[in-house]
């Protein structure tokens, strides 16, 4: 694990199993429809018990680029902010991404959440490559640390293994 401060907050980076987290939130790489299946949206309702589920069912849709929050059935974390992110090959994916961080982060401090951790979103079954996905949201984590008045006071990428977790330590070596 690695960490720095900026502008008086945590921007940290990490291998580990996003569901064992106990940040205030954490973030599901969901698609439009929140049907959690695969992946880390498999894996959370799992875990974290059919509510999550039932919960994105009311919700519904949601458009790329944005976010939908829920509780977080047993997790520990309070809550999941379920956060669809591009696939790869549909067009503008660095924006949809970067949007997609945005609307969490945004959600976040609506709740007045105080940590939130990541997944790499999009890096997966959604095939985005793994260093454009670990450039834009190191990148967007920074710009929004510096520049956003906000109650979230640490931001954490939990990457599920080594490989992607270089790509992250790069871009987080630039910073």
């Amino acid at each position: 694990m690695e960490e720095k401060k900026i502008n008086g907050r945590t921007l940290r980076i990490m291998v580990g199993d996003i569901t064992e987290k106990d940040t205030d939130a954490i973030v599901n790489a969901a698609n439009n429809y929140l049907k959690h299946g695969g992946g880390v949206a498999g894996a959370i309702v799992r875990k974290g018990g059919k509510i999550i589920q039932e919960e994105s069912d009311r919700i519904g849709f949601v458009p790329t680029g944005s976010a939908a929050i829920t509780s977080a059935g047993s997790l520990k974390a309070k809550y999941v902010i379920h956060a669809v992110g591009p696939k790869w090959g549909e067009g503008d994916e660095e924006k949809k991404l970067k949007n997609a961080v945005l609307s969490s982060l945004k959600l976040a401090n609506d709740y007045k959440l105080k940590s939130i951790s990541f997944p790499a979103i999009s890096s997966g079954i959604y095939g985005c490559p793994k260093n454009m996905v670990a450039k834009v949201l190191i990148k967007t984590a920074v710009e929004y640390l510096k520049s956003t008045e906000t109650t979230v006071e640490v931001i954490e990428f939990c990457l599920f293994d080594e490989e992607t977790y270089r790509y992250f330590k790069e871009e987080f070596d630039k910073i």
